[in-house]
């Protein structure tokens, strides 16, 4: 994650070529929308410093039902590992990484995760 944020951060003067935004607005079905309409990514990664937790977001009624609607419109989501969708529930809180948003984004994080 830290790579993809860097080569954005760059801008136009970066491997990427051209400029980047960068906007937090701290909700989800806000942040899908945004997508939707503009295009972009969203990513809320696991973190390594919290082995507790693999993710922040509740795959059933939240990345689950963001991810549908994502996919149905063009788009991509994965826990940065597997897609989101082809994930079986073990528990009904269950807690996801999850980045989702236009295909070719979320491909390449989930590329440099590999």
């Amino acid at each position: 994650v830290q790579r993809y944020v860097e080569e954005c951060v760059q801008g136009d003067t970066g491997v990427r070529g051209k400029n980047f935004n960068m906007r937090w607005i701290a909700s989800l079905v806000a942040e899908v929308y945004r997508i939707l309409t503009r295009g972009g990514i969203f990513m809320y990664p696991a973190d390594s410093r919290d082995s507790g937790q693999a993710g922040r977001l509740r795959l059933m009624y939240e990345a689950n039902p963001m991810s549908f609607i994502v996919e149905q419109a063009g788009g991509a989501s994965s826990t940065g590992r597997e897609r989101i969708l082809d994930l079986q529930p073990v528990d009904i809180h269950q807690r996801v990484p999850l980045i989702l948003g236009s295909k070719h984004e979320v491909e390449r994080v989930v590329a440099y995760h590999r």
